[in-house]
This record gives C-alpha cells, structure tokens and sequence, in this order.
C-alpha cells in the first residue's frame, strides 16, 4: 500500500486581486480569525498524516518559511520580560505543531500555471503520490478534507480529486465535472469543463483546490503544451488522461468550503470563522448589534 507523504502547496501567486495590501504580505498570511489562511491548509496537512510540506514560491515571499520556522529568540525574551507568558505560550503551542514536518521551498520564476507550479517539485517527489493543496481553499469539516481524500486513495490507488456542489448560478467561475456515481460520494471523472455557461456544466459539482496526485499525473505536466497565455494547467493535462482512458476520482467531501480568493470570498470567510469562535464570536456579535440595526 502507497502512501501519501508529502505536500505540495503553490504559493508563488501575485496575489493582484488583493492589491494593495499583497505589495507587501502575501495573500495567504491574510488573518482568517487570528492565524494565517496558510496555517488552516498546513495544519490540515498534518493532521492527515503528511510529514514533508514543500512550498512553490518566489524569493519575495520569504515571509511564508519564516512563519513556519522557529519563533524569533529576541521576540521571546522581550515577552518573558514584559511576563507575557500567554502569548508565549501560543508561540510554544505553534512551533510544537510543527515539529514532526519538514518544510522546503522551491521557486516558480515565472508564474505559468498551477500545472507549471507543480512541476517545480517533481524532483522532490520522485515516484510517489502526493497531496497537492491550493493555498486560498479552506475546509472547515469534521475530518480533514484531505485525509478524506487520502482514505479514497488507500483504496483505489488513483487521483482523487476534492469535489463541492455549488449552486448553478456560481458554475461559470469553476472546473466543473461530468461524473459516473461509485458509491455515496465518490465518482469516476468523466470529463472536466473549465467555467462552463449554466446551460453547458456537466453537473453541480466543481473542483476544490485539493488533489490526491500519481506520478503518472506529472508524466503528463512533462511533456504539456502551453494553452492559453502560454500556460500550464492541471485541470487540462487530467482531462486529457481521462480522454486517453485513464481513471480519475472525485470525492464529494464533508465540510463546508471556505473560498479566500478574493477580498470579498475571504472577508465572507472570515467573518464566518470569527462569529463562530467562542473567543470573539460573542462581543463581534453583540457590536455588530449596533451597525445592523
């Protein structure tokens, strides 16, 4: 039995639809409550069992491997002096969670795709399957998401693909999938429509940026011809394995997905995540009380 080890996450991303603010943080150190987007997909990372997480980034977002690092010992002594023991505590608690994972980094010179970010990892993979997690989708679920999608693969030993119904009216802005029912949420792929009209989505299920991924997956990104704007996507090259008879599931999960690819998806998410934590959920509640009125 294969098992799934180790994460991919692109991050190399120029974030243009946050601008201003990712001239100088990049997106995925936005807040969701009181920690980073990146912290969600990193800690779900973990928690399904991955032991090596490698980040396609650029240079200028060195910031994203220092977060993941030790903490500051200047920073530490100054809160051991000023008796700020909670905080330090949430320090310790933080580089605890990140002990038994090793982080590393590759650069994306040129941002060419999601499917050309990938690619820069290949030599870190060598012949094995691997996580590929997108850092602007978050999974709010009982089980992680992707360990939902690690139990399909232990079974089947083919990509898997992270699958949400979404309403049709939303279906244009996604890869939506036409699908053959296996069981209770798991599908074989049939075929991949990248924003499709209303009238042409195959279904209501689109793809989320979580992905299960098989070596023969980047035999395929290898030799892939640029589409559009001279890039490379996923999306295409698994289409044209299924075209060519190759199989590739789908795993409708259970959670609620948390879109932050945009200022006003990642507001929505953030407003919801903070309303429902008991820390602050109540008193943002009762302020909220006097705007709403």
């Amino acid at each position: 039995m294969i098992k799934v080890k180790k994460a991919i996450i692109p991050v190399a991303g120029l974030g243009t639809r946050f601008l201003p603010l990712t001239k100088v943080l990049p997106k995925e150190l936005f807040p969701l409550v009181d920690k980073p987007i990146l912290q969600y997909i990193v800690e779900e990372a973990i928690i399904s069992g991955i032991e090596e997480i490698i980040f396609v980034t650029r240079p200028e977002k060195k910031p994203i491997l220092d977060y993941f690092g030790p903490s500051n010992e200047r920073l530490k002594k100054i809160l051991g002096e000023r008796k700020k023991d909670g905080i330090l505590k949430e320090l310790k608690e933080l580089e605890n969670i990140y002990q038994n994972v090793s982080f590393s980094q590759v650069f994306q010179k040129e941002q060419l795709g999601d499917g050309h970010a990938l690619l820069q990892a290949k030599d870190k993979i060598k012949e094995e399957p691997v996580a590929a997690l997108w850092g602007d989708d978050v999974v709010e679920s009982k089980t992680p998401c992707l360990l939902q999608l690690i139990k399909v693969f232990k079974e089947y030993q083919k990509p898997v693909i992270a699958l949400c119904r979404i309403p049709k009216e939303k279906l244009p802005l996604y890869g939506v999938v036409k699908v053959e029912k296996i069981r209770e949420r798991i599908y074989k792929i049939k075929k991949i429509v990248e924003k499709p009209s209303i009238e042409e989505a195959p279904s209501n299920l689109a793809i989320v940026g979580k992905y299960i991924l098989t070596p023969e997956v980047f035999e395929y990104l290898v030799i892939a011809k640029p589409g559009k704007g001279g890039e490379i996507y996923l999306s295409e090259n698994l289409e044209k394995m299924i075209e060519q008879g190759k199989e590739i599931l789908g795993l409708e999960f259970e959670g609620k997905w948390l879109e932050c690819g945009n200022k006003v998806n990642w507001l929505k998410s953030h407003l919801y995540l903070t309303l429902k934590d008991p820390r602050f959920g109540p008193k943002l509640r009762e302020e909220l009380k006097k705007y709403l009125k």
